[in-house]
């Protein structure tokens, strides 16, 4: 994993394959806490996670309008398993970007993400991950 990150352990690497669904927190631009559960990919060579969801969805706008800074914790829980993958976000609707997020999305969760007319991606630059027995 780039950014300087201890590489993550074959389990841990196992658990983010999993098809589970995880949460991702985002701030709102008051600063309060906004959590809602998505499902997502993680490129552990580039430490690079990805969320589809909307435009206009508020994860989205919290991301935007967090600019450059915006940073994210997203986690994935099973029972007392559980990582949370923390870093920068930012929010593309680049055609070449986002056909790469669905690929990943379809090839772990074994069918394509919703496809709503603004469907976007949020990349997460992950430089820092808890976890607990993964």
């Amino acid at each position: 994993m780039s950014r300087d990150l201890p590489p993550l352990t074959a389990a841990a690497r196992g658990f983010l394959s999993l098809g589970l669904t995880a949460t991702l927190t985002t701030l709102r631009p008051d600063g309060t806490p906004h959590v809602a559960p998505v499902r997502f990919t993680f490129d552990a060579s580039t430490g690079l996670a990805r969320v589809t969801t909307r435009a206009g969805a508020r994860k989205a706008r919290n991301v935007s309008a967090g600019g450059p800074a915006a940073r994210v914790a997203l986690c994935q829980a099973d029972g007392f398993r559980w990582i949370t993958l923390e870093g920068r976000a930012s929010v593309t609707g680049d055609p070449v970007r986002l056909a790469e997020a669905v690929r990943r999305y379809t090839a772990r969760y074994g069918a394509a993400p919703p496809a709503p007319p603004d469907l976007t991606v949020i990349e997460i630059a992950v430089d820092r991950f808890l976890s607990l027995n993964v």
